[in-house]
């Protein structure tokens, strides 16, 4: 099978094959993976993403070291090509998805059984490609970890009727909790649009901070072109602003040509908001010490990556006072 391979540590987006320092080959020839087990089964793969985490692994500098070599690639979906004797969820055919710590880049991916996801008929399968981690790591650090959900309006209503259950009139009273304000950094990637849109449809006020001056060229671009389909969805300039906004952003932020911290408090006291309820940054570095500045009392700070490849130092006296 066609896959790409990485065969030493380095910069991933030198091209592959015969120029110096090239950490990135192109196999035409690589062993099709076997089914190891009986719940095994065989994916032809039809879309894989790039994901940040896949360039800091070529890099050799993510938290968890791959021997080498290795077949990047993390997310992927595809049919499925054959199964093992003890599969009975999946059979050929089937259009599935899923993650994996490596290997998506290639014809061929082996999984077991209990890691797919089918997907459903009608869903664009180059699509479902982007969803798991993208879109898992967004609904994790949006639902589970700050509790941004419609449920948290009947959760306060069963406590507050449990703590003054004899009292009918107050039980029986309609509240109305405020709605809360989202801040996602690095809105135009991609788990950052997964929390603009997982955001908006958990009734958040979202603000959407992305750069519009940023050279859009991905790494693997030219790479990629083996049997197995790498779309590559690039927004400039206006076009994100508009694309967020399609996606349900209430305000959206030029971080390369605005200043952010006034643009949003602008934007927070034209809607009468008394700050930011939930930071959501996979971005780090400056970014985020001008996000603190315009957090909630009690807000909650959801830390993803740090894209920008500085780690933030968070200000004691900022939390102190927040």
């Amino acid at each position: 099978m066609e896959a790409l391979i990485c065969r030493s540590l380095g910069d991933p987006t030198v091209a592959p094959d015969g120029e110096k320092g090239s950490a990135l080959t192109i196999s035409e020839s690589y062993p099709v993976p076997d089914l190891a087990s009986p719940t095994a089964v065989r994916i032809r793969v039809r879309s894989t993403s790039l994901n940040f985490a896949n360039l800091l692994q070529i890099h050799g500098k993510y938290q968890e070291k791959i021997p080498l070599p290795f077949i990047p690639g993390s997310d992927y979906s595809g049919t499925v090509e054959s199964v093992g004797s003890g599969v009975t969820k999946f059979k050929a055919g089937d259009s599935v998805c899923s993650f994996a710590a490596a290997g998506s880049f290639a014809q061929f991916i082996v999984a077991d059984e209990s890691e797919l996801f089918p997907v459903p008929e009608g869903c664009d399968l180059v699509a479902a490609g982007a969803v798991p981690i993208a879109y898992g790591t967004s609904h994790l650090a949006l639902v589970h970890r700050a509790k941004l959900s419609a449920n948290q309006v009947s959760f306060f209503f069963r406590r507050l009727r449990l703590l003054s259950s004899s009292d009918d009139n107050l039980t029986n009273h309609t509240f109305r909790l405020p709605i809360q304000t989202l801040l996602v950094l690095g809105a135009a990637g991609g788990v950052g649009v997964a929390a603009v849109q997982i955001g908006k449809l958990l009734g958040a006020n979202v603000i959407a901070i992305a750069r519009y001056t940023t050279d859009p060229t991905r790494p693997f671009r030219q790479y990629l072109k083996i049997s197995s389909v790498v779309v590559d969805v690039t927004k400039r300039g206006e076009e994100k602003a508009q694309y967020l906004r399609s996606l349900g952003a209430d305000h959206v932020v030029d971080s390369g040509n605005e200043d952010m911290t006034e643009s949003i408090k602008g934007f927070l006291k034209g809607r009468n908001l008394r700050g930011v309820d939930v930071l959501y940054d996979p971005v780090g570095g400056k970014l985020n010490k001008e996000s603190l500045k315009l957090m909630n009392w009690g807000a909650q700070i959801l830390i993803i990556g740090f894209a920008s490849g500085e780690i933030p130092v968070i200000p004691a006296n900022i939390a102190l006072v927040k």
